[in-house]
């Protein structure tokens, strides 16, 4: 197989992302224990056109994210039983359950499935990004994250990483409006 038909080829891995059984305890872990922080937190998130194993669903979700450097943390709030990659077999908890790899364009990774037979678990549309969630054939908690980078407004991942940069341990978790 051609090195360029893998999911590394995409980019280096920009997140790490966790389902926790206790979302808020998972925060307090995070801020206090790891030093990262703050999350900032974005809820009841509905993503356009989402379909699951090919299948349209009307899963919530919420997530918190906050960096460790370079390194985004993402931590996942599942808000209905709707099927998705956080419920069912999918959805795994308290480990890591998928990686996020930033790309231009979601079509390398479209082909990057059809050709190494990952299956799409997940797909959809947020604001004017889309995303994708492959299972490369390890199944849960191996999942790959492949999200379109905005280009519609400001940089919300690096407002984020900003405020980590100089964060003063205040206000561990913060509502995005």
């Amino acid at each position: 197989m051609a090195l360029h038909s893998v999911f590394s080829a995409l980019g280096p891995i920009m997140q790490l992302a966790y389902v926790p059984s206790d979302f808020d305890a998972a925060v307090t872990h995070w801020t206090r224990t790891m030093g990262v922080g703050p999350f900032h937190l974005i809820e009841n998130i509905q993503l356009e056109g989402m379909r699951y194993l090919g299948e349209p669903t009307d899963a919530r979700f919420s997530l918190a994210l906050a960096y460790w450097g370079d390194l985004q943390i993402e931590l996942i709030r599942p808000e209905n039983n709707s099927p998705s990659i956080y419920t069912g077999p999918y959805g795994v908890r308290d480990r890591l359950h998928h990686v996020c790899i930033l790309v231009d364009d979601l079509e390398a990774a479209y082909r990057i499935c059809r050709e190494t037979g990952a299956k799409v678990a997940l797909e959809g549309r947020f604001g004017a990004s889309r995303v994708l969630y492959a299972d490369p054939g390890t199944g849960p908690g191996h999942l790959v994250e492949v999200l379109q980078r905005a280009t519609d407004g400001p940089d919300l991942f690096a407002r984020i990483r900003e405020a980590c940069e100089n964060w003063d341990g205040s206000e561990p978790l913060r509502k995005l409006g």
